[in-house]
């Protein structure tokens, strides 16, 4: 079951495991412990292999400020673009809105006290640069601590040099991880000689270790020692360490057996970390069967080649970044890249549609659980798809198929940076590109961008309907109905949602999308003044949702029921349904249902009587509100609860008092915002519930509505 804490505690960012396997460096530590007391930036520099990042990752998690330490693994971002998201991501922001994500992080940055470590940052040095650059101007209390192959060059940076391993560290790390393999090592003439010759570099010392299996140090050096004198032509000039790391990188590529070396190729095509089944679908066939795959993978494993790691999805692998290069360049070599590639867009593309087939099932959480995990590599088959103009309708098949994840999972501003570029390209493929349009209209409507919104699904529907593609269709009108409801027009919100809901009917489709339309018109109805209706819609989309163990949209169907519930006079049923409501929707980083439930909270707390308490909640409220959007949409309709909530409050309290209690709310993070409106510390997200069955007027029971045969998932348009 996972667990989200995008507004973590004191150490978060995923902080490299490795610091359990830290050997030596107490003088560096201590040097660069000095260094991020005198400095507000310091980049630990050094060869590839060298230790920057466990060094840097033990220094950050020693020397933690105020508000903590947060990690960003840069390695895996291949656009420069995706920096600032890479950054907003490791500080666990969510933004709804169309606003740049380096507004985000400068608004949530002010006033902290926080450690930032930048991980892998060469290949983006100045993305890397500009951002780090202009946050330490427009936040003092930031500090950065960035590890990578070459300073960031700006003023006031602290650069903090990483030599290699001293021989006896080199030795004992040797040795250490030997023993990981049954294998004892000892102090010896040869090892000594060894470590010299691999320059103390620790990877280098890694890569020797998982030879001690088959050979002896002896054995190793002499070898080693073969190799170094046929590539430097037997000069007795000391070489570069960066030439060691890499020959000694190529004296293990050598020792690996052809199987070895082919899986380590392939392996090269992903990006960040990545699992079993995605090694077996994208590596295999062409000289390694699918059936040796975890045979070879095992071997690279013992070798250091690859890292194993337990991570919230299961386990994963990954590649340090200079292996990943060696065995990218051979694959290059081999000529068999394009295939590669092709393959990898392949699994990540049908990865993506059977999440979003899962997304309306009992593992919804499972799925935000593994779609994240896959960012990094989803990314990649994006990039992919925009490079190559013969598959442009995979990457807006593939952008529209995460629909869930941009939407449900609070990553509206990465899926409109990708949905806006596919749906520039012409692919010949309408269904792929309408797809690409509807789920665009939709994302722009939750970031409030109503122009953009407007336009791109008025094309979906006018192409739709001259292709004859009804899916697409009855999408297009869906979101037009949505956008009608935030903007007031609650006439029209309910004609084109209804005849949307017919339009599903007709096709058999029910998903996530569809019970949302249905919570929807409940809406506009609940504002017309139909409760009893409104009630009805949602207690039969909330029975759904439990049949189908969908979470997701069950969260508005509360809300709705909560409105209701408060309509009719029952606070304390209203405050019941609104902390289930708000549960799940933090859980999912859902941004605009965690605010809608705040506010209604808010409300409900000083119809209970205690008018600070509500003032302190709307405080929270307003906080949240930048990043989602226009505050309730600017509708007077979702305004109205706001509006009677502060004029109780105020009558109560006095302008003077509310206003404290106001600005007291404003000060709450986002975490212990909603943890406040729910009167408990934030837990582990609830199991799903067995499906629960409400009393009808009648004998006749509810057959489940729909079934994986019937489309029971976001396929269409």
């Amino acid at each position: 079951m996972r667990q989200h804490q995008r507004d973590g505690g004191p150490v978060g960012g995923n902080l490299p495991e490795e610091l359990d396997a830290f050997v030596g460096r107490s003088a560096e530590l201590a040097g660069l412990a000095r260094a991020l007391d005198t400095a507000r930036l310091v980049t630990v520099t050094g060869a590839g292999g060298v230790g920057k990042s466990r060094l840097a990752a033990r220094a950050a998690a020693l020397h933690a400020p105020r508000d903590g330490v947060r990690r960003v693994e840069l390695a895996p971002v291949r656009d420069p673009r995706f920096v600032d998201h890479a950054v907003a991501e490791a500080l666990g922001l969510t933004d709804h809105t169309a606003r740049p994500p380096r507004e985000t992080l400068l608004a949530d940055l002010a006033g902290r006290q926080l450690l930032l470590v930048l991980d892998g940052f060469e290949h983006l040095v100045e993305a890397c640069a500009g951002l780090v650059g202009e946050l330490l101007r427009a936040v003092p209390g930031l500090r950065v601590l960035a590890a990578g192959r070459r300073p960031l060059g700006l003023p006031g940076e602290r650069v903090f040099p990483l030599a290699p391993l001293g021989e006896d560290e080199a030795v004992r790390l040797l040795a250490e991880r030997a023993a990981l393999h049954g294998v004892p090592v000892p102090d010896d003439e040869d090892v000594r000689a060894l470590c010299r010759r691999l320059d103390g570099i620790p990877l280098a010392v890694e890569l020797a270790a998982g030879r001690l299996r088959a050979l002896s140090p002896g054995q190793l050096l002499e070898r080693l020692e073969d190799r170094f004198r046929l590539l430097t032509g037997g000069s007795s000039d000391g070489l570069a360490r960066h030439r060691t790391l890499r020959l000694a990188i190529g004296w293990s590529h050598e020792l690996c057996t052809p199987r070895e070396r082919l899986l380590w190729a392939r392996l090269s095509v992903f990006a960040g970390r990545f699992d079993l089944e995605a090694v077996e679908y994208v590596c295999a066939g062409h000289g390694l069967d699918a059936d040796d795959v975890l045979d070879v993978l095992t071997e690279l494993l013992a070798q250091s080649v690859v890292a194993r790691e337990e991570t919230p999805a299961g386990v994963r692998y990954r590649m340090l970044d200079t292996v990943r290069a060696y065995g990218a360049d051979w694959l290059e070599a081999t000529g068999d890249a394009a295939r590669l590639r092709r393959r990898h867009r392949d699994w990540y593309l049908g990865l993506a549609i059977w999440c979003e087939l899962d997304w309306f099932s009992p593992r919804q959480d499972e799925v935000a659980e593994r779609v994240e995990a896959e960012l990094p590599n989803l990314r990649c088959a994006l990039e992919h798809c925009l490079n190559e103009p013969e598959e442009a309708h995979l990457g807006q098949y593939l952008a529209g198929s995460l629909w869930f994840c941009w939407a449900g999972c609070g990553r509206l501003a990465e899926g409109r940076h990708w949905l806006e570029q596919v749906v520039r390209l012409d692919s010949g493929h309408d269904r792929s590109r309408l797809k690409a349009l509807w789920v665009l209209g939709y994302v722009a409507i939750l970031q409030g961008d109503t122009v953009p919104a407007l336009a791109a699904l008025r094309e979906c529907r006018e192409e739709a309907e001259r292709c004859g593609d009804p899916a697409a269709v009855a999408y297009a009108e869906h979101r037009t109905g949505c956008l009608a409801l935030v903007t007031d027009d609650m006439p029209r919100a309910e004609r084109l949602l209804r005849s949307a809901l017919e339009r599903y009917e007709e096709i058999g489709e029910l998903n996530s999308n569809v019970l949302m339309a249905r919570v929807e018109l409940a809406m506009a109805r609940a504002f017309q003044g139909d409760l009893p209706g409104a009630v009805r819609m949602c207690e039969e989309v909330r029975r759904v949702c439990e049949d189908h163990g969908e979470r997701w949209t069950r969260t508005y169907a509360l809300f709705v029921l909560a409105y209701a519930a408060w309509a009719d006079g029952d606070p304390a049923g209203a405050r019941a349904l609104l902390g289930d409501c708000l549960t799940g929707a933090y859980a999912f980083h859902d941004l605009l249902g965690s605010v809608l439930a705040v506010e209604l909270l808010a409300l409900v707390t000083a119809v209970e009587g205690d008018a600070a308490e509500a003032a302190v909640l709307q405080g929270a409220a307003g906080r949240m509100w930048p990043s989602v959007g226009l505050p309730l949409f600017g509708s007077a309709y979702f305004n109205a609860p706001h509006q009677l909530c502060e004029a109780t409050a105020r009558e109560r309290l006095g302008g003077e008092r509310y206003e404290e209690c106001v600005r007291e709310g404003a000060r709450l993070a986002r975490e212990a915002a909603v943890s406040r409106a729910l009167g408990r510390p934030l837990g582990a997200m609830p199991a799903p519930r067995e499906p629960v069955r409400y009393a009808t007027a009648g004998p006749q029971t509810h057959e489940p509505a729909a079934s994986r045969a019937r489309k029971g998932g976001e396929t269409a348009g």
